[in-house]
């Protein structure tokens, strides 16, 4: 058996000479220099100054989408040309992809639709890299917008790759501010206009500290629920995208502190006075 397979190994290979092998390195290193100068060029353009990356979130995603073309270009282009060089009849080979294709169009319906779909959502803007979004039940950071796929990094780290023909709805979150709400909760016996006052000036003190993250607020909606023994009273504001988690808990904070600092009075604490 060995001595057979070796037999048809010479026969395949032996009469390919040395020439053959040297056009196929050839072949693959000149594809290795068109990836590397495509990439270089759409680098360039997309980024104009020499190492800066500061471009916006929707060059960045045709750049990304660019080089998946160009990759996948030369990739095809490499490969015909090497088997040409192996006696392949690449024009007949092309000539077939009709007939071919018709049989593997069925298999390959999905790979086409995630090919179309990924072109509108680039060309729709829906999505661009770097966008907060909510994809197909996932919610995180997008990475990259390929032909195929769409790269997504949740809050976790874990990365996810979903096929652009299944993208049926998406939430952007980076499109505009993001809302903040901190509810915080008094005895029900304090003077609800003086822990408004304490309240709107904690609020006030955060929009001066941090003019380039709240967009809009702090600002005390006032009361939303009343319980046995205590209030409930809601503070609102407006963040940058990706901002707001850090506004909020900033916010809850400073409310803390300044409801602490005027002996303004928990409803835990009320119920341990009276014990």
């Amino acid at each position: 058996m060995p001595h057979q397979m070796g037999e048809l190994a010479q026969k395949i290979f032996g009469r390919f000479d040395l020439l053959n092998w040297l056009g196929v390195a050839a072949v693959l290193v000149v594809a290795f220099i068109m990836l590397k100068a495509g990439n270089a060029a759409i680098e360039r353009f997309f980024y104009p100054r020499e190492g800066s990356h500061t471009a916006g979130k929707r060059a960045q995603t045709l750049a990304a989408l660019l080089k998946s073309v160009l990759r996948y270009a030369v990739y095809f282009i490499a490969g015909l040309i090497i088997l040409g060089l192996f006696g392949v009849q690449t024009s007949t080979l092309l000539a077939g992809a009709g007939v071919v294709g018709l049989a593997v169009g069925f298999g390959a319906k999905n790979l086409i639709q995630d090919v179309i779909a990924g072109f509108f959502i680039l060309f729709e803007d829906q999505f661009a890299v770097g966008d907060y979004v909510s994809i197909s039940g996932v919610t995180g950071i997008v990475e990259e917008v390929g032909l195929r796929v769409t790269r997504l990094k949740d809050t976790g780290g874990q990365l996810h790759y979903i096929p652009n023909g299944r993208i049926a709805q998406v939430t952007n979150y980076s499109r505009g501010s993001l809302q903040v709400l901190v509810d915080v909760i008094v005895a029900g016996d304090e003077n609800l206009d003086r822990v408004i006052a304490v309240l709107e000036e904690a609020g006030a003190g955060l929009a001066r500290d941090w003019p380039d993250i709240i967009t809009a607020g702090p600002d005390v909606l006032g009361v939303v629920a009343l319980g046995p023994g205590e209030v409930t009273i809601r503070l609102s504001a407006s963040a940058k995208p990706l901002q707001h988690w850090k506004v909020e808990r900033e916010l809850r904070k400073r409310a803390k502190i300044a409801l602490d600092a005027a002996g303004v009075r928990m409803p835990g604490a009320v119920q341990q006075a009276a014990q």
